[in-house]
């Protein structure tokens, strides 16, 4: 149910970079996880910032998102993917609307 109520764009704003920061420091949080909890990961807030920026490349706003290279990234805290995880990030996305 969509309520009337406004988020400042300073207050939105001042959250993101919140989030952020809160992803950067829960390296134990899997994109994975992420995926199967809530239809969103890293990479996808990277990918809305870089939509949204219109100017970022996807590497650009990987590295913002991340606090570093994707790739780095990956490698330094990235786990392998369990099938049960696979399943629920397939469950998870799906009830995604149809925008993402």
């Amino acid at each position: 149910m969509q309520q009337d109520i406004q988020i400042s764009d300073a207050a939105a704003a001042a959250a993101f970079r919140r989030l952020v920061t809160h992803l950067q420091h829960r390296h134990d949080a899997q994109n994975i996880d992420l995926m199967g909890l809530a239809g969103f990961c890293r990479n996808c807030l990277a990918d809305w910032v870089m939509e949204a920026d219109g100017a970022l490349t996807k590497d650009e706003a990987r590295t913002l998102i991340h606090g570093m290279p994707a790739a780095e990234w990956k490698a330094k805290h990235q786990t392998e993917a369990t099938p049960e995880q696979l399943q629920r990030m397939q469950e998870s996305v799906a009830k995604n609307a149809p925008s993402h």
